[in-house]
């Protein structure tokens, strides 16, 4: 499969990927898509329902199968939107590359978050890859393990990487597009 046989979602987490992050850099690469709001203030002060609206603006918009690339409360998100959607709207998403979930449920979780609780446990419709860090300090490793059993994908553990953001020197992160092409051939041999 080719890149260019998807249309790429970029679903960021809360306060938004600036400039230097990693899907900021991938967008224009993938000619990927990104989830906005009509309210940026919505990146701050995140509402689980104005998010999966968000989302699913530019899940329908797409002519092509998705893949859906999200980084920490983005991955919550979707896992509602896979809940909380049915047919056909979830039948367009053909995969998520999953990254850095964020665990809204911890016990240290900012009061902005709280609307995105509690974390769907139920099996993506859809192939995924979790992508994990060890001492992340958003998600502890065993809650990503626990994330990747309800949800079905493909746990990878990058070790000691921090939340895999640019704060932890992730920007342009070449080993994450092998991670993606990985994705798709698993969607290619369905």
């Amino acid at each position: 499969m080719n890149f260019s046989d998807y249309d790429f979602i970029i679903q960021p987490g809360w306060q938004n990927s600036g400039p230097l992050h990693w899907q900021s850099q991938w967008q224009p690469q993938l000619l990927a898509r990104r989830v906005q709001h009509q309210n940026p203030a919505l990146w701050d002060e995140p509402e689980l329902n104005a998010w999966l609206d968000a989302l699913h603006q530019q899940i329908i918009a797409s002519d092509k199968p998705v893949v859906i690339i999200a980084h920490s409360l983005g991955c919550i998100t979707l896992a509602h939107y896979a809940q909380r959607y049915g047919q056909p709207e979830v039948s367009r998403i053909h995969g998520a590359l999953l990254v850095a979930p964020a665990d809204v449920e911890r016990a240290q979780a900012p009061l902005q978050l709280h609307s995105f609780r509690p974390i769907p446990q139920r099996a993506l419709p859809f192939p995924s890859r979790i992508i994990a860090s060890t001492d992340d300090p958003y998600c502890e490793h065993q809650r990503a393990e626990q994330f990747a059993r309800w949800w079905g994908g493909a746990l990878i553990s990058l070790g000691s990487a921090g939340h895999i953001n640019v704060d932890s020197g992730y920007t342009q992160w070449e080993a994450g597009l092998n991670q993606l092409q990985t994705l798709l051939n698993d969607i290619d041999n369905i």
